[in-house]
């Protein structure tokens, strides 16, 4: 130590802990928090600035849901990189050892990747610098919208049920009602799972009338974990069993069963006093198609309207009046025949009778003074009904 003073050797070392100090307060390590959706990759920066050290190593250490003890399982040196414990070849290291840049991809992320990852640089000679990086898990929630199978009827009822299920952070759900908006109202439960996803259901409730069968309302769900929110338009259903049936002739030759149900009826003929006519009559559906035209059909036609939730019945009295009207149109040249000779003859009889009556009259009726005609205008109507 020769050549060295006590008091110049203490102000040597003030000057090296002084520089060393400003080195370290100049450091700076850059990290951040990072969100991932479920099975995407994220990235975790780890960035060193402001220092001309000498880069030692970078190391990596988390604490997690699958790794809760804080531990170290990544060294990236300047020619490698060596993962510890377990080989998870998820993680990748996509930085630059030279550029003090440190940073690991993620690939595949599940919930057990969920927690906290610190980032270490060694410098030689000002020491460690670290920084922390918190990874969140985001889990898009399963979106469905079920029919509840209301029935008609005068009491309120869920009419329809909307789930997010799975959400990370929980989901928001909503409906837009359109014009059922003030007639019908939404309730809401969640509930949370051991993995930290959370469950939302919301159900619609009305009273379930021909009025809201068939209206379209939607379900909206957002939440962090979508890119844009969810909207699904969905039909609302009332159930009811056929409602009145009529049986109305559909043309010359069919009948037709019609009534309004929900699902859709079908429908089942029958003829209900007589055994069914095989070859007279031919069914498609709500249609009664008569194939020929004869006595045999005739009888009480009985249609029924039915689903699972009851049936109902229509009736229809069917009669055809089978033969040829040769027969008639016989009856009615004869009928005319024998009409044109007696109206012959009374018009013979009844010039013979005037002409005497006119003689007579000649002889006692006063010159000046002329008869009467007494004769009345007949109609005679004819029908032949074929």
């Amino acid at each position: 130590m020769s050549g060295f003073s006590p008091g110049r050797l203490f102000l040597l070392l003030l000057l090296l802990l002084l520089n060393l100090s400003w080195t370290v307060e100049a450091v700076r390590v850059v990290g951040g928090n990072v969100s991932v959706v479920l099975g995407e990759s994220a990235t975790l920066p780890c960035n060193l600035f402001d220092t001309t050290d000498t880069l030692i190593q970078i190391s990596w250490q988390k604490m997690t849901k699958g790794n809760p003890v804080n531990g170290k399982f990544i060294t990236i040196l300047a020619d490698k990189t060596r993962i510890f414990n377990a080989v998870d070849y998820r993680f990748k290291n996509i930085g630059n050892f030279t550029k003090y840049d440190g940073t690991l991809l993620l690939s595949d992320a599940t919930l057990l990747d969920e927690g906290s990852y610190s980032c270490i640089f060694t410098l030689f000679p000002s020491g460690n610098f670290r920084t922390d990086v918190t990874l969140n898990l985001l889990v898009p929630p399963v979106v469905t919208v079920e029919d509840d199978a209301p029935l008609l009827g005068g009491e309120e009822a869920s009419l329809a049920t909307c789930t997010a299920a799975g959400s990370r952070p929980p989901a928001e759900v909503k409906w837009i009602m359109g014009s059922l908006e003030g007639s019908v109202r939404s309730t809401t439960t969640s509930t949370l799972h051991d993995n930290g996803t959370t469950t939302t259901v919301s159900s619609l409730l009305g009273v379930p009338t021909r009025d809201v069968n068939q209206r379209l309302v939607r379900c909206v769900v957002t939440s962090a974990a979508l890119t844009q929110a969810k909207s699904l338009p969905f039909t609302l259903q009332v159930f009811f069993s056929p409602t009145t049936v009529n049986v109305t002739e559909r043309s010359d030759n069919s009948l037709e069963c019609m009534t309004e149900a929900n699902p859709a009826a079908s429908f089942t003929w029958s003829r209900a006093d007589k055994s069914w006519p095989q070859s007279g009559v031919t069914v498609v559906g709500p249609t009664l198609q008569f194939v020929r035209n004869t006595a045999g059909v005739n009888g009480l036609y009985q249609c029924e309207a039915s689903n699972q939730y009851g049936r109902s019945h229509g009736y229809l009295y069917v009669h055809v009046t089978s033969g040829s009207c040769t027969v008639c149109w016989v009856l009615f040249s004869l009928l005319l025949v024998l009409f044109a000779i007696g109206l012959a003859a009374w018009f013979f009889y009844k010039s013979r009778v005037q002409g005497s009556i006119s003689k007579s009259r000649e002889e006692s009726t006063p010159a000046g003074m002329q008869p009467v005609p007494t004769e009345e205008n007949k109609a005679v109507k004819l029908m032949c009904k074929l």
